[in-house]
């Protein structure tokens, strides 16, 4: 059971309205019976397998919360495809009472059009400075996608934010992915919370949060208990017999 407290950003979410749970984004394993999810006030993890709907519930918690529904701050307003559902509609956010300083959505599938909404801005100039200055001041389209990523942590998360990142782990190496809960650490120690969605055992390792399984359902789990940390010690440790066994 997770102790939420009122000085986090967002406590909770609750999902409230009528609708038909025969019928998509309700019919969705992370949705059918989902009412409430208590949220960890430093990082909370979705989880589940591929089309289990977890990506869906970030996204509607994203943009329940103001950010833009392909990613980015809450600022950046831009729209080059309207692929998201209508789950947003029917969450409400369980606010504390401290509002963050910072914040960013993160989708791997949609993060290069982020990136050159960002070069567009800049390419037509505005009154104040280059907004690719605050992304370490490359455009992120001259970066690697893991380097581009990186970046976005280092330079651009600036702490006592709200941080809601979906797959994480598309972009990075192991060892970019251990960085990765180094910098997020780092951030955590500066007020932040994050909520991620991941099939990453090792973005999903920090020790100080709550995992939740999309299954049948939503449930809380252990680290050690999820089917991803137990495949890949069996998989590490015995990968001669397993791959005998599938080949």
């Amino acid at each position: 059971m997770i102790e939420t407290n009122m000085n986090q950003y967002i406590r909770s979410v609750v999902l409230e309205g009528e609708y038909d749970c025969s019928h998509y984004p309700f019919s969705l394993n992370a949705i059918k019976d989902f009412k409430q999810l208590d949220l960890h006030p430093k990082v909370t993890y979705i989880i589940g397998e591929n089309g289990s709907g977890k990506s869906t519930l970030l996204e509607a918690i994203a943009i329940a919360f103001g950010f833009n529904p392909e990613g980015g701050t809450r600022n950046l307003s831009f729209e080059t495809s309207a692929s998201h559902s209508i789950l947003y509609d029917y969450i409400k956010l369980v606010k504390g009472i401290k509002s963050p300083k910072d914040g960013f959505f993160l989708r791997a599938e949609s993060f290069y059009n982020v990136a050159s909404h960002i070069d567009d801005i800049d390419r037509y100039g505005g009154l104040g400075r280059p907004i690719i200055e605050s992304y370490g001041g490359l455009s992120l389209h001259k970066q690697s996608h893991g380097e581009s990523f990186m970046s976005l942590m280092v330079y651009r998360f600036g702490g006592h934010g709200v941080y809601i990142i979906d797959e994480p782990e598309a972009a990075l190496s192991p060892t970019r992915q251990l960085a990765m809960l180094s910098r997020m650490h780092e951030l955590i120690e500066e007020g932040s919370q994050f909520i991620i969605a991941t099939h990453s055992p090792i973005v999903m390792g920090y020790p100080d949060s709550a995992i939740y399984l999309v299954d049948d359902g939503m449930k809380q789990v252990v680290y050690e208990e999820t089917e991803h940390y137990q495949v890949m010690k069996q998989f590490i440790n015995h990968r001669e017999g397993m791959l005998k066994h599938l080949l």
